[in-house]
């Protein structure tokens, strides 16, 4: 006997890692997004309601259930398994909009987790990445799961096109922090703005760099991972676009951090940095922000951070 209604979390997440454009994710603890699907007879899904965690509505963000990130996710799901009647579906939106922090993808992923608990014969999470991506898709303008597969699956993901998506092994030593600056960048328009065009040097070091960055996570090789974390291709066309952003990263840098670059399109800015120095880098990441006029909030996590949960 399945539930008529079921809740899940799903938390936000770093895209692209700097050194890996759109193949490689990581989860982040203490933000992500909240979502209730419940069952009705009538065939179609209705988003019933889009809130913060305080109860706020929020408005920049569709109802249309062909629209929403939530509700096209779901939909992808219950139309697969041709499952009978229709969802409700209410968001509670714990990741700031247009943040670089998979806001979309955490809400897709949430959706999906929820409606599939509802089905007879559940899938495995694994299973529901292709559907969660859907409802990326249409906010982001791309089919890429480096926010989706870390919401789903958690910690540090790699996830080519075409191939599984493989939850990396990571050493407890690094942490992540990420800086979320008062600005916004829609991501559907930074990634159009991206050029087609790179050339064969450029590629072949992008490539490098990220074998020797997936590398040295396996091997917990901090000097070989400070080597790799560098995005010379997508970063700089991207940079400009975040005012805070020269200034936040070399602030990181001169304070020890093993690499920064831009979470996703932006404005979030992350820092990988071991344990013991976290708190002091993100404390000089906001300071610096904050020096540049622009207000901000900070997580710092681990990189074995949880996925997708149900809750009771």
């Amino acid at each position: 006997m399945t539930s008529d209604s079921a809740t899940a979390f799903a938390p936000a997440s770093i895209g692209n890692v700097g050194v890996g454009f759109d193949v490689l994710g990581l989860a982040i603890s203490g933000a992500g997004d909240r979502v209730t699907v419940q069952r009705r007879e009538a065939v179609g899904i209705e988003v019933r309601s889009i809130c913060t965690p305080t109860g706020d509505d929020v408005p920049d963000l569709s109802k249309d259930a062909g629209k929403n990130t939530a509700s096209i996710a779901a939909a992808s799901l219950w139309q697969s398994q041709k499952a009978p009647g229709g969802l409700i579906i209410d968001i509670e939106k714990g990741v700031p909009l247009q943040s670089g922090m998979g806001s979309s993808a955490a809400s897709a992923v949430a959706a999906t987790v929820a409606a599939n608990a509802l089905l007879e014969e559940p899938l495995s999470f694994a299973a529901l990445l292709d559907h969660a991506i859907e409802g990326e898709a249409f906010a982001s303008g791309g089919r890429h799961a480096d926010n989706v597969a870390p919401s789903l699956l958690g910690g540090l993901v790699v996830c080519p096109p075409g191939i599984d998506a493989v939850r990396l092994e990571t050493h407890s030593t690094v942490s992540s922090v990420l800086v979320h600056p008062e600005l916004r960048v829609n991501t559907a328009e930074s990634r159009a703005g991206l050029s087609d065009t790179v050339t064969r040097e450029q590629w072949i070091r992008q490539q490098g760099l990220l074998a020797a960055f997936v590398t040295a996570v396996f091997m917990g090789n901090i000097p070989l991972m400070r080597h790799s974390l560098k995005d010379l291709i997508i970063e700089p066309q991207r940079a400009g676009s975040v005012p805070c952003f020269a200034a936040v990263k070399q602030a990181a840098l001169d304070s020890g951090a093993i690499g920064c670059s831009l979470s996703g399109s932006g404005p979030s800015i992350f820092a990988l940095i071991e344990n013991e120095r976290a708190e002091t880098v993100a404390s000089v990441m906001v300071e610096a922000c904050r020096a540049e006029g622009i207000d901000c909030q900070r997580w710092i996590s681990p990189l074995s951070s949880p996925g997708a949960v149900l809750e009771d």
